[in-house]
């Protein structure tokens, strides 16, 4: 008899993965919370840690504030299959792309996968712009520290991260601002 998928994977190593999470159309937070939810079922796959909720203006964008998280996951799926599941999540969630960095409902951005460095037309890591996004880097930095201090940012996003005073000038720039935890599991 052959194991069950949730015993197959038992034996399959985890990863860690950082996704950021983001929307500005509708009940975000219902959608982030129904999104960890999901993750958080998919095969060989738990939710370790959520940063809080930020707002953030529009970069590269349009309409309303942007709300922005970040989650780390310990997961089994490869950085392509966890993709696809992050993709069929957004697509659950209503997520149209009727052209690049259009509003959206859900958002979910793989931003690193176990330090994995790769570059092709379906997938870069880590994520090539999220040095760059305030909304990326304090939600990230938060979720990193939960997990026992930042230790070597290199080997878990793949990057080194720019300094607190650059966080901060980029956080002003974009007018990001701390709303508060989000209780997921609700």
């Amino acid at each position: 008899m052959s194991p069950s998928l949730p015993e197959a994977l038992s034996a399959v190593p985890r990863h860690r993965a950082f996704i950021g999470l983001g929307g500005n159309l509708g009940d975000v937070q219902a959608r982030f919370r129904a999104a960890l939810a999901g993750l958080h079922g998919l095969p060989g796959t738990r939710v370790e840690a959520v940063s809080s909720l930020y707002s953030t203006r529009p970069v590269e964008s349009s309409g309303p504030d942007y709300l922005n998280a970040v989650a780390t996951l310990q997961s089994a799926l490869g950085p392509r299959e966890l993709l696809h599941a992050l993709q069929a999540l957004e697509l659950a969630h209503d997520r149209a792309r009727p052209y690049q960095n259009a509003p959206r409902t859900l958002d979910l951005d793989l931003l690193s996968y176990g330090g994995y460095c790769c570059h092709s037309a379906e997938l870069t890591l880590p994520h090539p712009r999220m040095m760059a996004r305030a909304f990326v880097l304090a939600p990230l930095v938060e979720v990193m520290s939960s997990l026992g201090g930042l230790g070597d940012v290199d080997a878990a996003v793949g990057q080194a991260l720019p300094d607190a005073a650059a966080r901060l000038a980029l956080a002003q720039s974009q007018g990001i601002e701390r709303l508060g935890p989000l209780d997921w599991a609700a």
